[in-house]
């Protein structure tokens, strides 16, 4: 299965449960997982861990 396919089957279960509360929580948890992602190897990366 695709990315896209996945995203799309997403879309449509937000839009046909009405579950519009999901989007905020796996939007921050996609942001916050690729902020861990791109400072891993950097200096930054002690001061992004110590947000948690």
């Amino acid at each position: 299965m695709s990315k896209i396919a996945i995203l799309s089957e997403f879309w449509h279960f937000l839009k046909h449960r009405k579950k519009w509360w999901l989007a905020p929580i796996l939007i921050m948890l996609l942001l916050l997982s690729l902020l861990i992602v791109f400072t891993e190897g950097t200096a930054m990366a002690p001061f992004v861990y110590a947000l948690f």
